[in-house]
């Protein structure tokens, strides 16, 4: 079975959306039912709202998710209430509340469908996962993903994630391609070392400096994206530079510009902050400059769904040869292998 085995190596999984409608659900249903074969309990959350059966963009219908008795799910009162399923409450959680109630802990006594709202932020994933791990023996827990759950950092929380990307992202195949290399490049970006990554992971917002002793610097910068506004010289400490918030050209550009750009390293909190452009990624890459990360997912596969919202299909063949050759791992079209 497709990187199923795979993912039993690690205790929790992520599967996001490059855009809407590129196959998100599909590969959630896909893995969920051949978990079943396995001996393991799984549990099952989102991030945000999903398992609506109409996109709300596109209109058009949407498959809805399946859980399998022994399963526990997660999702906030008012979308329990209508599950399409025979469940037990395990436990309620006062401490992540959505706008839709606060969030439920049950267990699925049968087959069915249901929506999911987990919680609104990582901070509450991460101790959601945990408690899924140690409190309630989940021995895998999978996060639902949804459009521009990216930029919400969910997919650096779990230990590993699928993307699923396809003809929503472009029906251009080259475009389409060259969009998700990026994507695929930035997830795969090296995590800094252990004690490192330990000692920056919960510094609040701003920008720091790493000097040639490994001490951290405060560089009273509110943020990188206010770099335009302020004078100080960021390069004072040395030439590692770190910000948990969000990484614009502005920053890359100040580090490309410079006459040594070799010797710079910029470290992000995880790939999803990285908002700076391909090309200025690129440039400043090729000058020798370095990208690590804080928090990195192991990516276990992609997936394409090749069918656009407008009807347009793409050649899956084509498109899983072309992408697999681009990033050289594995590409899977969901439909086809089950």
């Amino acid at each position: 079975m497709p990187f199923i085995e795979g993912i039993l190596k690690y205790n929790s999984l992520s599967i996001v959306g490059l855009e809407k409608n590129t196959g998100k659900t599909e590969c959630l249903n896909y893995t969920l039912k051949r978990l079943q074969n396995y001996p393991c309990s799984v549990a099952v959350t989102s991030i945000g709202i999903d398992g609506e059966t109409v996109d709300q963009v596109h209109k058009t219908q949407k498959p809805e998710i399946t859980i399998y008795g022994g399963n526990i799910f997660v999702t906030s009162e008012k979308l329990y209430r209508q599950k399409k399923i025979t469940a037990e409450i395990i436990d309620i959680l006062n401490y992540a509340s959505t706008a839709m109630g606060r969030l439920v802990v049950a267990k699925a006594l049968n087959t069915g469908k249901i929506m999911l709202s987990g919680p609104p932020d990582t901070h509450n994933l991460k101790r959601l996962l945990n408690e899924l791990k140690n409190k309630y023996n989940c021995k895998m827990t999978v996060v639902d993903g949804a459009l521009s759950r990216l930029s919400l950092g969910a997919p650096a929380v779990t230990d590993a994630m699928i993307l699923a990307t396809g003809a929503a992202v472009s029906i251009n195949l080259p475009e389409l391609v060259n969009k998700t290399k990026f994507v695929f490049n930035l997830i795969s970006l090296p995590q800094a070392d252990e004690e490192l990554c330990e000692r920056l992971k919960d510094l609040p917002g701003g920008l720091y400096a790493i000097d040639n002793c490994r001490e951290i610097h405060d560089l009273h910068v509110k943020s990188a994206l206010m770099l335009n506004s302020t004078t100080s010289d960021i390069f004072r400490y040395g030439h590692t530079i770190y910000t948990p918030g969000i990484i614009s050209d502005t920053l890359v550009n100040k580090l490309k510009t410079q006459k040594d750009t070799e010797s710079f390293t910029l470290i992000a909190k995880d790939f999803t902050r990285i908002f700076a452009s391909p090309e200025t990624i690129g440039t400043f890459l090729k000058k020798g400059g370095k990208i690590t990360v804080v928090e990195k997912p192991n990516i276990i596969a992609v997936t394409v769904n090749p069918l656009s919202p407008s009807g347009y299909v793409l050649n899956s063949d084509k498109l899983r040869d072309e992408l697999s050759n681009a990033i050289n791992i594995p590409v899977y079209d969901i439909k086809r292998i089950q």
